[in-house]
This record gives structure tokens, C-alpha cells and sequence, in this order.
């Protein structure tokens, strides 16, 4: 509940008018001005307050915000409501008659009623997608501006914009791309089906259903991100990728576009790269104490190979762009080698990887070595070519980074071993071999303990000792994490060091399960138990953890 506050204005309000107060240009400072002047409550609306829908009588959100209102309780008949403009006497006269009787006035900052508002307005639309979808058709998209690729031709770019350029459509994109930034979705997919659009955004890796634009649109719509991506709208039968950049909600991001002809029309996936979730450093990766004592030493090596593995969306990307922004000193030369260049990080070289005009990781492995790098990163190791090349850089003093497709940390041996590398080679150049994967982690407002499911523990061979007398969380849905229970994703690790009894054992080209005995031995943390200390410690659920983990 809203609490007010006892502030009394430090201006001489009463002797200045109101003309003066309304040139104070703080809107906290503004509130305690106008409502001491005006004999009203100054009060300060918490962030996450909202209020309960039969407070708003009957209204729709769209009148309140028109208002600048908020209602915040009702106490013996009578409505508290909150107003950023209390000068604005007609507003008031309306708003009484809203209530049907008295009402009390009380003055909140602009910034903090406009965050009230909307986040009533996006629980409206949670609970009714028709309606948000008609809002996009004829509402306002707010403050959104959006930058074409590298193509720069103006003259073609107005010359096609009259295809999908329509009202409707701009704002349709502009609306899906803010509501993508807010709920923090990874991607955006958008489907034609048979009849109908689907419109879908991966938040915490999971597919959400959202309200689609007609079908009718739909061309429209894949057509309008086409001239945002520079792309040819006339193409509709090949795959084809693009980029743009959105400004909204005082961040700037850049959205990748991949666009695929399906049975009954075309498909377009958007990822949403995003600079600001970048992590800052390992530090800030939130992980155990013994992965990041073994990758910190790892990176502090002042040449040989480290690789991180998983499966597509696993954050490998994101754990080697942590580690690089640990590395990146004025005094080191890192250069990268990436399909696509996901994030630019100021003051490394970045080379994109272009298959089509002849630019391969090996082919662009082989120039880097020759720009005097200190620290490379080769975005993936995808053939023997690649991997020979990476190897002896790392023997010949350079510290390298790359990732791997293995299902855990141990898999990277063998894997190697089958694209032709050496094993006396391996053994002298692995500092870390590392596999991770992405589990969502338990909303904190409205996680709630849960018996431990011992029939799940059995099922997946998971010991049920440390269990016993555990407190274990699950899911439960609230509005700040969109009804799912889950909010955010974090990492859990299988961290490798290369240890010498480990380098010996792959100079003699010891197997998979020899290596993941020795690692054991000597107290490796596989994915599996890595997950079940997530769940001890009440970041996830156990569902949760064995989706990521359950076959390993």
C-alpha cells in the first residue's frame, strides 16, 4: 500500500503562488510544493504498488491515464486519489464523478503515477490479449525510434516503405519490439499458420504466446522488418538475415533477423542482443565458488586453450564475453573471430566470420595470428581445420578461447581426438575444458517452499541425502514474473581444470569415462549436482533444474 508522506516543502510556496511552483522542474519537489500550497497530502507511490482493479470504478486505464489519476484506496466511502497535476480542477471534478461522491486528494510525483499506471496497463493485458492487440491497431507504440542495417540508401529505402508503411504496421512492429524490451525477451517468433499469425517471445528460454497481428498483416508486417533489415521484401522463397538497431526505453539494443519461407508464408525469428545484460566480468556471473576459482585461473594463463561447451542458448557466448572484459587491458591485443559479431565490446577487434565471400574461422584465424594478438576468441570450433589452427596458437603463446558442441566438459577430449588433433598436442595446450547450461531461476516475490518430490530424485539417480531436511522451493506465478513463477536465468557449470595427473591421462588418449573418473576423484562438480545446489539453495525448482540436466 501507498504510504504518504510527512515532507514539507522547503520553498516559501504560499507567498510565491502557484505560478511559481509551477516552475519547479523536480517532480518530488514539484508534489510537496503543490500540496502544501494547496492544504493536500504529499505521498510517494512504492515502486511495484498497483492497485486492485475494483478501485479504478468501472474506468478504463486508458481514462486514468488521460486523468494523470491514480486510485489508491478507498477508506469509509470515500477514494484517496493520487494526482500529478493537482491545479488541474476540471480533472478533479471529473474524477469525483467517476467515484460518485467525495474523493481525497493527494499529489504524487509524475515519474512515480506514470509507473503505477503502466503497470496496470500491462496486467490488463495479460489478462486480455484481444483488447492489447486492438490498442496496437490504433494506440500509441510510445517513444521507440528505429536504425536500418549498414545499408544506408535512403532513396530505396522511401521507395518501399510505401508497401509497409502503413500506420497500423509501424506501429504493430514498434509496439511488438517494446514489448519484447520490457518483458526482457530473448527473441521474437513470428509464425504464419494455416488461418492465422502466431506471434510468440522467448522469456527465461521459454516460448510465451502473445496477441498476434491479423493474418491479413501478416506479409505486411515481415515486409516492414524486411526494410529494416535492408533485406529484399520481393524475396519471399530463400532464407535471409539481417540486422537493425532499436532506441526505446532509454536503452539501445540490436535486434538479429533470420527470415525462412514456411508452407504458408514466411517465418521470422528476431533475437534481441542486448549490451546491458552483458555481464561485467566473471565476478558477476553468480557462479560457485569452485568454477570461478578454477576459470579465474584459468584466464590469469598467460597462453594455451579454453573451451566452453553446450548446446544453442546455453550462454557461452555470454561467459566468454564476461571473460574477455576481464582481460581486455590497454596493454593486450585481443582480436576475435565470431558468427555473427553478437556484442561489440569497445576496445577489441572483432572480425565477422562470412562464409560466402570466402571468410572461414580457420581463414580468419590464420590472419589474426599474424595482427601480434596476445588473446584470441574463436566463436566455435566447427572443423579439424579450425580446431589445428586454435591448438597451435595456444602452443605458441597465445591464450585462446573458443566453444565447443559436447554434451559435458569431459566430451571435449574426445571430441578433439575425432577432428584429428594430436593427443601429446591436447595434453600441452588445454588449460580448461568447461559445459554449462541455463537454468530459470524461482521469482523471489512468489516462490513458496515445496515438499522434495523423492520419486523425481530416484527417477533422475540423484542421491536423497543432502535432501534430508532441506528447504526446496517451486513456482508460483505473480505479476512481476507474468504469472510463470520464474524470473531471470542463471548458469550452472562443469568446470574441467586440467590438472597433471588429467594432462597425463589424455597424452596417453584416455577415454571419455577414464576422464571423467579422474575428474571426479579429484572434485569436479558435474552439471547434475551443479543443478541440485542451485535447488538447495533456493534459486530454482527441482523441474526446473533436471529440464537442463536430466539426461546428463
Amino acid at each position: 500500500m501507498a504510504e504518504a508522506t510527512q515532507s514539507k516543502s522547503r520553498f516559501h510556496v504560499r507567498r510565491g503562488g502557484a505560478a511559481e511552483i509551477k516552475k519547479i522542474e523536480d517532480p518530488a519537489e514539484f508534489a510537496i510544493a503543490a500540496a502544501d500550497y494547496l492544504g493536500a497530502q504529499p505521498i510517494s507511490i512504492p515502486q511495484g504498488f498497483t492497485p486492485s482493479q475494483d478501485l479504478l470504478c468501472g474506468m478504463k486505464i486508458e481514462a486514468w491515464n488521460r486523468a494523470k489519476a491514480l486510485p489508491l484506496m478507498k477508506v469509509d466511502g470515500r477514494f484517496a486519489i493520487a494526482f500529478s497535476d493537482p491545479f488541474d480542477l476540471p480533472t478533479q471534478e471529473e474524477v469525483s464523478r467517476w467515484t460518485h461522491g467525495k474523493i481525497w486528494t493527494l499529489v504524487a510525483p509524475a515519474p512515480e503515477l506514470n509507473d503505477a499506471l503502466q503497470r496496470l496497463k500491462s496486467q490488463e493485458d495479460a489478462l486480455n490479449p484481444a483488447l492489447a492487440m486492438e490498442n496496437i491497431m490504433k494506440g500509441d507504440e510510445g517513444d521507440i525510434e528505429m536504425t536500418a542495417g549498414e545499408d544506408k540508401n535512403a532513396d530505396a529505402l522511401d521507395a518501399t516503405l510505401d508497401a509497409a508503411g502503413e500506420a497500423p504496421v509501424i506501429r504493430m512492429v514498434n509496439t511488438i519490439m517494446i514489448e519484447a524490451l520490457k518483458t526482457k525477451a530473448s527473441d521474437i517468433h513470428f509464425e504464419a499458420m494455416e488461418k492465422t499469425s502466431r506471434l510468440r517471445y522467448r522469456i527465461d528460454g521459454e516460448l510465451v504466446d502473445r496477441p498476434a497481428p491479423p493474418k491479413a498483416l501478416h506479409n505486411a508486417v515481415v515486409s516492414r522488418i524486411k526494410i529494416l533489415s535492408n533485406l529484399d521484401i520481393a524475396e519471399r522463397r530463400r532464407p535471409q538475415d539481417g540486422r537493425f538497431k532499436v532506441k526505446a526505453l532509454k536503452k539501445e539494443v540490436d535486434v538479429r533477423v533470420s527470415i525462412l519461407p514456411t508452407v504458408h508464408g514466411e517465418k521470422v525469428v528476431m533475437r534481441i542482443l542486448d549490451k546491458s545484460n552483458l555481464a561485467p566480468g566473471l565476478a558477476s556471473l553468480g557462479l560457485d565458488e569452485y568454477a570461478y576459482k578454477a576459470m579465474k585461473f584459468a584466464i590469469d594463463q598467460p597462453h594455451g586453450i579454453i573451451l566452453v561447451t553446450g548446446p544453442t542458448g546455453s550462454g557461452k557466448t555470454t561467459t566468454l564475453y564476461s571473460c574477455l572484459q576481464d582481460l581486455n587491458q590497454p596493454n593486450v591485443n585481443i582480436v576475435t573471430a565470431e558468427d555473427p559479431v553478437e556484442y561489440e565490446l569497445a576496445g577489441v577487434n572483432q572480425c565477422h566470420v562470412n562464409v560466402a565471400q570466402g571468410l572461414t574461422f580457420a581463414g580468419i584465424l590464420r590472419s589474426v595470428l599474424r595482427q601480434d594478438p596476445d588473446i584470441v576468441l574463436v566463436g566455435e570450433i566447427r572443423d579439424g581445420e579450425t580446431a589445428d589452427i586454435a591448438v597451435k596458437a595456444a602452443l605458441t603463446g597465445h591464450l585462446v578461447l573458443s566453444t565447443l558442441h559436447t554434451n559435458d566438459a569431459c566430451g571435449v577430449v574426445a571430441r578433439l581426438f575425432d577432428m584429428g588433433i594430436q593427443p601429446f598436442m591436447l595434453a600441452s595446450s588445454l588449460i580448461l575444458a568447461q559445459a554449462q547450461r541455463l537454468f530459470r531461476k524461482l521469482c523471489p516475490f512468489c516462490k513458496q517452499p515445496v515438499d522434495v518430490d523423492l520419486e523425481m530424485l530416484k527417477i533422475n539417480n540423484v542421491d536423497q541425502k543432502p535432501f534430508e531436511g532441506a528447504t526446496v522451493y517451486g513456482p508460483v506465478g505473480c505479476p512481476k514474473c507474468h504469472g510463470s513463477g520464474y524470473k531471470g536465468r542463471g548458469a550452472m557449470m562443469e568446470v574441467l581444470p586440467i590438472s597433471p595427473k588429467i594432462r597425463a591421462l589424455i597424452e596417453k588418449g584416455g577415454d571419455a569415462d577414464l576422464l571423467k573418473k579422474l575428474a571426479l576423484e579429484e572434485g569436479m562438480v558435474t552439471l547434475k549436482e551443479a543443478g541440485m545446489i542451485k535447488v538447495r539453495a533456493g534459486l530454482t525448482s527441482l523441474e526446473a533444474a533436471f529440464e537442463v540436466t536430466g539426461g546428463e
